[in-house]
């Protein structure tokens, strides 16, 4: 079999980038110890109420420094239970001001759940059984929209909540 000048590069080419992406993901697994992210935290779905960041009482925004926050968030039936007002109704509206570190903090008890506050760096799924945790800096102020972005049923579209970031 004879192959064209210009086959045998684009072959050698082929090769060489595929070598190259495998050396580079071996480095990045063994040597640098790379991997997909996990969920260390787990709890018994059916009693959720038992680890301390999801009882009743530490359920939404809570202040651990002079910028630092953590949001405990429970997904559950359409619904995302970040505690209760001084009036007993549900919070659908959190308020964290600009420039503050927050430390996301979710499960769901019943189905797989998205937590995305859409229009930030926040995104992870929920899945019972888990704890999903993510850090990051509200720099911009603005009204953010908290969605559900994995179908859990037939009134996904009405699970939602807000969290504002303004500025003091």
């Amino acid at each position: 079999m004879h192959l064209h000048k210009y086959e045998k590069i684009w072959m050698s080419f082929g090769v060489g980038s595929l070598l190259l992406f495998l050396i580079v993901l071996g480095i990045g697994a063994f040597y640098q110890g790379t991997k997909p992210p996990s969920c260390m935290v787990t709890l018994d779905p059916q009693n959720v109420q038992a680890h301390d960041a999801f009882k009743d009482e530490n359920l939404g925004l809570q202040q651990l420094g002079d910028s630092e926050y953590t949001l405990n968030v429970l997904a559950s039936a359409f619904n995302y239970d970040m505690g209760v007002d001084e009036e007993g109704s549900p919070v659908r509206k959190v308020r964290i001001p600009v420039g503050s570190t927050v430390t996301f903090q979710a499960t769901t008890k019943d189905v797989i759940h998205g937590f995305e506050l859409a229009g930030t760096n926040v995104n992870m799924m929920l899945e019972p059984g888990y704890i999903s945790t993510l850090e990051t800096t509200m720099d911009v102020p603005g009204t953010y929209t908290l969605i559900c972005n994995e179908y859990c049923g037939t009134a996904h579209h009405l699970m939602m909540a807000t969290v504002e970031v303004y500025e003091e």
